[in-house]
């Protein structure tokens, strides 16, 4: 006689298991993301590692810092809840209607929460760093934005007062990174076989941050900014944090919010749109729509193309 197992479901099996990967996962992404702009801005130049300006170059360790965090993160969440991390994502696959609207707001929570802790802790392991970097420009800390970068972003100065260049350049980013995603986990493209998807999601950001990056510190992710960010405000960033406003900027802290959420749907859309129809049609599956009929000669040329492209594809 067989043995009967039983199977408890509980919160693993379910949302609650999810948002613990979510929150995980975004904690891991955020906590070296955030720790390679700590090395950059505080680490190496008050460390008495970095024997001349490196200038530029910091960049490139913000980059990639950014972009490995992305691999490790979605290496950590993926097989639980899809490794979303990330408000836009979950916001365009639901719109997409491959996520169910229910989870919407759970996943957000859970993403948000684990940046504000990933934000905590990597202060609190680079307090001494940030101190002294404040004290040694002799600015308060509510005057510090070089600090306060470390865990937010801010419009580069060209900018001016304008809302409408960071809203668009977060709209751009976004929009890319969910249009790269949906072509990079699409199977009916040219998806990365294996278990590489992560890598190259993670080159996304790397690409990001190399291409538009220092318009407005390619946040690209809700999350990724309001949580550090609220983090910020409870540990005496005060204005720069909330509502967001220093000398060339004043009520920013809603663009990393928008941007990225109206970015993240136009990615989704323009992937769907454009890309989409045309790998179903590649794979023979059927269009959504009223069926019409061709004539006889038609549909003969239509599967006689078909086979042969099946022909080639094999």
């Amino acid at each position: 006689m067989a043995e009967r197992i039983v199977h408890r479901r509980g919160y693993r099996k379910c949302l609650g298991g999810e948002m613990i990967a979510e929150f995980l996962g975004t904690f891991v992404l955020i906590l070296l993301g955030i720790g390679s702009v700590a090395v950059a801005v505080v680490g190496l130049p008050g460390s008495g590692r970095q024997a001349v300006d490196f200038g530029p170059s910091n960049w490139l360790i913000i980059s990639w810092g950014w972009g490995l965090a992305v691999v490790f993160g979605v290496y950590v969440a993926g097989g639980v809840s899809g490794a979303h991390l990330n408000p836009a994502v979950t916001l365009g696959f639901a719109v997409r209607r491959d996520f169910p609207w229910r989870k919407v707001l759970p996943y957000w929570l859970a993403q948000v929460v684990g940046a504000f802790v990933a934000a905590a802790l990597v202060y609190a392991s680079y307090r001494w760093a940030i101190d002294a970097a404040i004290t040694k420009s002799g600015a308060p800390r509510d005057k510090s934005l070089g600090t306060y970068s470390i865990f937010a972003t801010f419009p580069a100065e060209y900018f001016g007062d304008s809302w409408w260049g960071p809203l668009l350049d977060q709209i751009v980013g976004t929009g890319i990174l969910l249009l790269l995603i949906c072509a990079l986990i699409d199977t009916r493209n040219n998806a990365p076989m294996s278990n590489l998807g992560p890598f190259l999601i993670g080159l996304v950001v790397v690409a990001i941050g190399l291409t538009f990056g220092t318009n407005a510190g390619y946040a690209i992710n809700p999350a990724r900014d309001f949580g550090p960010r609220l983090f910020t405000y409870f540990e005496g960033w005060g204005s720069i944090a909330f509502p967001g406003t220093f000398q060339w900027f004043s009520g920013y802290w809603w663009i990393p919010i928008v941007g990225p959420l109206i970015g993240g749907v136009a990615g989704v859309g323009a992937y769907d749109l454009l890309i989409t129809p045309l790998v179903k049609a590649r794979h023979g599956e059927a269009e959504e729509g009223p069926a019409t009929e061709e004539p006889e000669d038609t549909q003969q040329d239509s599967v006689g193309s078909g086979g042969t492209r099946n022909g080639n594809d094999a």
